[in-house]
């Protein structure tokens, strides 16, 4: 049998966008423990380039290769979206089974009806619940544990008992200073800014009032993308924390 390979100090939070994953990156960044990535798969993919702390990355490679660099000095978090896929990551087994990836989720429905409203022209796809769980499954094959899963339903109905159960699975301290921050929109977030405006005017884990699920249900497209993505939601839901 081969080494096992050794931990890298590299936290890893995986959503399908508009999943509240923001809010969750802005109570790390109030940790102050970690050195904050935000979503630089994603910008590499979408734009070419992505700050990733110090460095600029430009391909999926580079941002694995900084955050192992980072890493190196200091303890990362990164979020990343699934509205693009990443074959990169997928085929590192080495990075899957050495970071701890954990992963966010909402319902599909709520998901989808704030995707829509700000992107009107949404692909079945980039809804990412698909791609979402096809990161999930890699993980676990890499690792053979199954990872940590977080609904954000209960990161907003019981935000201390679900950081805390998340920050005790991970093996991080629980900071409940860090459930409460100053509203803001944050430098990383202001290339991308239309999708933060929410989070940026929350002050703690908080429901936003916004695009309802019965316009998916109203819609034959957008209903369609439901049915689709449901099944990967449910295995995921089935294996998210109780806090």
């Amino acid at each position: 049998m081969g080494r096992t390979p050794e931990k890298i100090p590299v936290l890893a939070l995986w959503s399908a966008p508009r999943c509240r994953s923001t809010a969750f990156a802005r109570m790390m960044a109030e940790r102050g423990d970690h050195v904050v990535v935000h979503e630089p798969l994603s910008l590499a993919v979408d734009f070419g380039e992505a700050k990733v702390h110090d460095r600029v990355a430009h391909n999926e490679q580079d941002v694995l290769t900084a955050l192992r660099e980072i890493a190196a000095e200091k303890p990362v978090f990164f979020k990343d979206t699934t509205d693009f896929h990443y074959p990169v990551l997928l085929a590192d087994k080495e990075f899957l089974a050495t970071a701890s990836h954990t992963f966010i989720i909402r319902h599909p429905a709520e998901a989808i009806a704030s995707h829509h409203k700000l992107n009107p022209d949404l692909g079945r796809d980039e809804i990412g619940f698909e791609r979402l769980y096809e990161i999930f499954a890699a993980v676990q094959a890499a690792t053979g544990k199954t990872p940590v899963v977080i609904d954000s339903d209960d990161l907003l109905d019981r935000p201390a008992e679900t950081v805390r159960a998340y920050c005790e699975a991970v093996g991080i301290p629980y900071m409940p200073e860090a459930l409460s921050w100053e509203p803001g929109m944050r430098s990383e977030w202001q290339s991308t800014s239309k999708w933060h405006q929410s989070t940026s005017r929350t002050a703690g884990f908080a429901r936003s009032s916004g695009a309802t699920v019965e316009a998916v249900a109203a819609d034959p497209k957008l209903s369609a993308y439901l049915d689709y993505h449901m099944p990967y939601y449910e295995k995921l839901r089935a294996a998210a924390l109780r806090p």
